[in-house]
């Protein structure tokens, strides 16, 4: 009933991407805030919402990867 569980190298590593990944995307968006704080407040609204949204697009299969080895 209970399977073996053997560590695989995914995890760790996934985690390490995932956190390196998330800080260059912050770094490359903080270098964005000047000329999108120049915008009006209404689009830079938008623009800051969708930035903070879009990195969650590619999560869903990376943590499937991180825990199956397969990407979908």
């Amino acid at each position: 009933m209970k399977q073996d569980y053997r560590p695989t190298w995914r995890k760790p590593v996934g985690i390490l991407g995932l956190v390196l990944a998330l800080v260059v995307y912050a770094f490359g968006i903080a270098a964005l805030s000047g000329t999108i704080g120049k915008w009006h407040v209404l689009v830079q609204t938008v623009v800051y919402v969708v930035l903070g949204t879009i990195w969650l697009l590619p999560l869903r299969r990376f943590l499937i990867w991180m825990e199956t080895g397969r990407w979908g």
